[in-house]
């Protein structure tokens, strides 16, 4: 584990892998250390931010000697009950998945379906979360030629994630299929239905 600086008021913390930066998340939120204000997790790293206004201005030489010490969970996953998203499997590239793969249409929505899937950390868009547990049969390459616009909704893998796109963007990920599901809804608080460490299953569903 590395602690670096960020600016004068973050450390950044180089895990090394996506499991302990779980752990490392959720060790974090339950220290409640007073003056950090926000634990931002990504793939092998995790943000430590403080802010001097919340009190006194926190010594980050302390706290980043303190960070190592930490007493990690031995399992960083959510104990709720996982995010159900239901998925009209009608995807532009499921064939070339398929084909990719040397799977039928129906053994690659089989097998994504049928996996359960962790949030690793969320980016790229606001509440676009990073899922792990994709089939490892499922790993295909982004596309060679990203799409300008992905509709909102679109579940998608690529490498050996899978996701669903929150909002209208541009991407190069693998389309299976589509969500009805908001994702990111300002008007609800978190607004991101994904967190670090949410667990997520998809159900197949017929199309209207």
């Amino acid at each position: 584990m590395k602690v670096l600086r960020a600016g004068d008021t973050a450390l950044l913390v180089e895990t090394g892998d996506v499991a302990t930066a779980h752990r490392l998340n959720a060790a974090l939120r339950a220290a409640a250390i007073p003056g950090v204000v926000d634990v931002v997790p990504g793939e092998q790293t995790v943000l430590v931010v403080t802010d001097p206004a919340t009190g006194p201005a926190v010594d980050l030489d302390r706290l980043a000697a303190r960070l190592p010490g930490l007493a990690l969970p031995a399992d960083a996953e959510d104990d709720t009950a996982p995010v159900e998203i239901p998925v009209v499997y009608d995807g532009e590239d499921l064939d070339e998945v398929a084909e990719l793969t040397g799977l039928s249409r129906d053994e690659v929505v089989h097998r994504h379906a049928s996996a359960s899937y962790t949030v690793a950390y969320l980016g790229f868009s606001p509440g676009f979360g990073y899922l792990t547990g994709l089939d490892p049969a499922l790993h295909v390459a982004r596309r060679e030629s990203p799409r300008t616009a992905v509709p909102a909704g679109s579940v998608a893998i690529a490498g050996p994630y899978a996701a669903v796109y929150p909002s209208r963007s541009p991407g190069g990920w693998r389309l299976l299929g589509r969500s009805d599901l908001p994702l990111w809804d300002v008007t609800r608080d978190p607004p991101s239905l994904l967190r670090a460490g949410t667990r997520v299953r998809f159900v197949p569903e017929e199309s209207p």
